[in-house]
């Protein structure tokens, strides 16, 4: 599948290569899910909004889990995760068009993650083309529509783990809660020690009890305003001693 101007190719390391455009880009908000979400080896994952599929990959490259389906309902995007499995000769990962609303796989999963559209419909200013507002906005698919989806397509037992931010934190709880997915662990994300948490994530399991676990802060910075060494290792570069910008 040939790569044409407006499509760009980023070296994820480990054999891995993800097609990125300027309308699909990624940030370390994919990272941080992927750490966050920690498949096993045994487990089959599915990405939900995957976008150009680099949840998928980066789990792919950091956990070999037995395989990964990501569902994504923008053509576009799609098509760079096409791009994407064939650049990294990833045989076990599985790009599918559709739209998650509705959608059930052929087999249940362990783990469904979820980088989901931060902005409720009609909140703050709507991006001027169709396919930001798709990214951004719940247009197309609720956080209620991603919790049902993952409650029809988990094993009993599984994991859903979604990435927010914070104000919709009750959003997210609630949603997961009705669909029979409990939250079990939340960890907030900081740009560093004296800012605000800027973005959540968190894992339900669904038919688990009632216990959550809140995790230490996530800091992007430290005091030396370069990369904690967290953020460092998340981008693999504290070995190699790289301090680059997100």
């Amino acid at each position: 599948m040939p790569l044409n101007e407006n499509i760009s190719v980023e070296d994820l390391g480990g054999g891995f290569k993800a097609a990125v455009s300027p309308e699909h880009r990624f940030g370390i908000d994919a990272f941080l899910l992927a750490a966050f979400s920690s498949p096993k080896h045994k487990d089959r994952v599915c990405d939900l909004c995957a976008g150009g599929g680099i949840v998928g990959l980066l789990m792919l490259r950091d956990h070999a889990p037995v395989s990964v389906t990501s569902v994504e309902i923008q053509e576009s995007a799609y098509r760079l995760s096409l791009m994407s499995k064939e650049l990294s000769g990833a045989e076990n990962y599985f790009p599918q068009n559709a739209d998650l609303v509705g959608w059930r796989g052929e087999n249940q999963f362990d783990l469904i993650t979820c980088n989901p559209p931060y902005k409720k419909e009609g909140t703050g200013i709507m991006p001027s083309q169709d396919s930001g507002a798709l990214i951004r906005c719940e247009t197309a698919c609720r956080i209620e529509d991603v919790c049902l989806t993952a409650k029809r397509n988990l094993k009993y037992g599984g994991r859903l783990c979604i990435c927010n931010r914070p104000e919709r934190l009750a959003d997210c709880v609630s949603a997961m809660r009705a669909a029979g997915i409990e939250p079990k662990r939340l960890r907030t994300v900081h740009k560093n020690a004296g800012a605000d948490a800027w973005l959540i994530l968190l894992e339900g399991r669904l038919g688990g009890s009632g216990f959550l676990k809140i995790e230490k802060p996530f800091l992007v910075y430290g005091p030396d305003g370069e990369y904690s060494e967290e953020t460092a290792a998340l981008y693999g570069l504290y070995k190699r001693g790289e301090q680059n910008g997100i």
